[in-house]
């Protein structure tokens, strides 16, 4: 399955995880809830509350974790 998001916002549900694939340059912004972000090649993982931003530095896998129902938005 391929998803192609040009605009708006996604819900993630609690416990659920957005996979993204060489995203690099991508701004995640969290709207609601929390999110946990890793990436590949980086030891230091961010958690982002509501209002909160990150931009995905490296290629390769990085992992959207919801700790709550949240909502973001992806730039």
């Amino acid at each position: 399955m391929r998803i192609e998001l040009q605009s708006g916002a996604l819900r993630l549900a609690r416990g659920q995880t957005l996979k993204m694939v060489d995203a690099q340059g991508s701004t995640i912004q969290c709207s609601e809830g929390t999110l946990w972000i890793t990436e590949e090649q980086l030891q230091k993982d961010v958690v982002l509350g509501p209002g909160g931003a990150y931009q995905l530095r490296n290629p390769g896998l990085a992992l959207v974790h919801a700790f709550g129902d949240a909502t973001l938005a992806l730039a």
